[in-house]
């Protein structure tokens, strides 16, 4: 795999790299439910969700690195640059919904409020990753919706899956 540069057709790296963005944003949605509630201050909660990503990046990272040079006997260092850069959408993830928890806390939101946000922040961002899966795949509208959906049902599960173990 090339290592990727700067491609202002997909600055999101939803086209390449989209299966670490979409990694990212569920691990993310985990964290925020399962901490929420168990911590007292903004600041414990994002060091929560960027210590939750960075296990998932760096797992994912190993494992990238691994099964490249297993599968196709690269350099071990070779491999970490190409696995580096093929799951950085992992951590950059996080991007968003500790924006969305920062900047309603700096106006003024309770915690809760602003952690539930950033929860329901990252489902909408499932439920657009999945329309755009759609729209990439050729899919009409019905199946455009219905990707969505999927991308939402995750999210929820996500929350439920929550709710149940607290």
């Amino acid at each position: 795999m090339a290592e990727p540069h700067l491609d202002y057709r997909n600055p999101f790296g939803l086209i390449e790299g989209s299966e670490g963005t979409i990694t990212g944003t569920v691990v993310c949605a985990a964290a925020i439910a399962a901490v929420t509630g168990h911590v007292d201050t903004t600041r414990e909660l994002s060091l929560a969700i960027l210590g939750t990503v960075a296990v998932y990046w760096i797992a994912h990272l190993h494992a990238s690195m691994i099964g490249s040079s297993l599968t196709y006997g690269h350099h071990p260092f070779a491999a970490f640059k190409t696995a580096f850069w093929h799951t950085l959408p992992i951590a950059g993830a996080s991007v968003v919904p500790l924006g969305v928890l920062l900047v309603l806390t700096v106006f003024g939101a309770s915690l809760r409020t602003a952690a539930y946000t950033a929860l329901f922040a990252t489902i909408g961002l499932l439920v657009v990753y999945s329309y755009l899966a759609g729209v990439r795949a050729g899919l009409d509208t019905t199946g455009r919706l219905a990707g969505a959906a999927a991308g939402g049902v995750l999210g929820v599960l996500v929350v439920l899956l929550k709710v149940a173990l607290h």
